[in-house]
């Protein structure tokens, strides 16, 4: 069993999810920010969703798999469903926040931490998904509260210590009240990486701007911590069967 930082505490709360919508923005190098209050989507729950999947490079023989068949090396990367039987990469989603009162703290699966969503801190995490399902792990924020809300950092980590960020393909889904989806990939190839800042939502002069950050780091909470000045008291952690 693996081991990373992590706080203790947390409780659970009702929440509602918002409405889907066909289109996308996806956020990229060229592309980082969008305002949400600009497409009057800065009110209702922001749906924040993780979902994964692992590449088949990983499992259909490798550079044996492409001897044989060498016409394999024309197509792309094939992407399938991760399954308990395949390797176990257990990604987790997690938010660092900070309220306009000076209040700090994280919402994450360890410790039962799942946050508020009608209190706060305003950010609820539904549960943890350890495989990656269709339905993946999912984070609601109560952007009624934005008010309320000073910076909220998105980041996802690798729960054991296998570093496998560049086996798998992973997505950032934010799912506005209103108007399209924002979407966020992570596919940069960094095959020693633990943990990933991937987004970052701050309310700037009563403006929700949401920042593309996709930073990579070989620690986990408390690196991204210190990357962006967090500065919370962080020690180390495990999983418990109740938080699988």
């Amino acid at each position: 069993m693996g081991f990373f930082d992590g706080l203790l505490g947390g409780r659970a709360a009702d929440f509602d999810s918002g409405n889907a919508s066909t289109n996308a923005i996806e956020l990229t190098r060229r592309h980082q920010t969008v305002s949400l209050t600009r497409q009057g989507a800065a009110t209702g729950n922001l749906r924040v969703n993780l979902s994964w999947r692992m590449r088949t490079s990983d499992f259909d023989g490798g550079r044996t798999s492409l001897l044989r068949h060498p016409f394999k090396a024309l197509k792309p990367p094939e992407i399938i469903g991760h399954g308990q039987s395949m390797v176990d990469v257990d990604l987790d989603l997690g938010c660092l926040y900070e309220l306009t009162d000076g209040t700090k703290g994280v919402v994450q699966p360890l410790g039962g931490y799942l946050g508020d969503v009608n209190a706060p801190p305003y950010i609820k995490l539904s549960g943890d998904d350890r495989f990656g399902s269709g339905s993946g792990e999912t984070m609601y924020v109560n952007l009624d509260h934005r008010d309320d809300l000073k910076r909220m950092l998105v980041f996802v980590y690798i729960y054991d210590q296998t570093p496998a960020f560049d086996r798998t393909h992973a997505v950032v889904t934010l799912y506005p009240s209103n108007g399209p989806r924002i979407e966020i990939g992570l596919d940069e190839r960094h095959p020693q990486a633990r943990s990933c800042a991937v987004v970052m939502i701050e309310n700037i002069k009563d403006e929700l701007i949401v920042r593309r950050e996709v930073k990579f780091v070989y620690g986990f909470q408390g690196e991204l911590d210190r990357l962006y000045g967090w500065g919370l008291q962080w020690g180390r952690g495990y999983k418990t069967k109740a938080d699988r």
